[in-house]
């Protein structure tokens, strides 16, 4: 066996933990014209981790398809290891919330390409009914 490190899994899994905790969904508080304003945000991840090992003596391959003249197979022999893993992390702002002397109060994000997609879907529906009514109309 070679001395190459080998994959430590619990290494990824510690790295994942870090990065995905509560400090991901509320942010530093932070102090605005005599306000405390608290980022929120929306986290998921996932993680994936595999690893594979083998050892042995294999034995001789079989003599299949072998002709006369052929040198002998060599027998087997076995080894290895490998893995590998990783994570991914996606992280959303969601709002704000706001804290002053009338108490707490809950700021929402505006996502702008959500708005457009929206726009867009309504206006491509639109024109799909008319077009379908014109064509309709014609028809008769």
């Amino acid at each position: 066996m070679s001395d190459a490190p080998r994959f430590d899994p619990t290494q990824l899994a510690g790295a994942a933990n870090d990065n995905l905790t509560v400090r991901r969904v509320f942010g530093d508080a932070y102090e605005r014209d005599g306000r405390l304003v608290i980022p929120v945000a929306r986290v998921s991840g996932a993680v994936g981790l595999g690893s594979g090992d083998g050892e042995g003596d294999l034995p001789s391959a079989p003599s299949f398809g072998r002709r006369s003249g052929d040198p002998e197979p060599h027998h087997g022999h076995g080894g290895g290891h490998g893995g590998g893993g990783g994570y991914a992390a996606h992280v959303k702002a969601v709002g704000v919330f706001v804290v002053d002397e009338s108490g707490v109060q809950w700021r929402p994000t505006l996502d702008l390409n959500r708005v457009i997609l929206g726009g867009q879907i309504v206006a491509a529906t639109a024109i799909t009914v008319c077009a379908f009514a014109w064509a309709l109309r014609r028809r008769h």
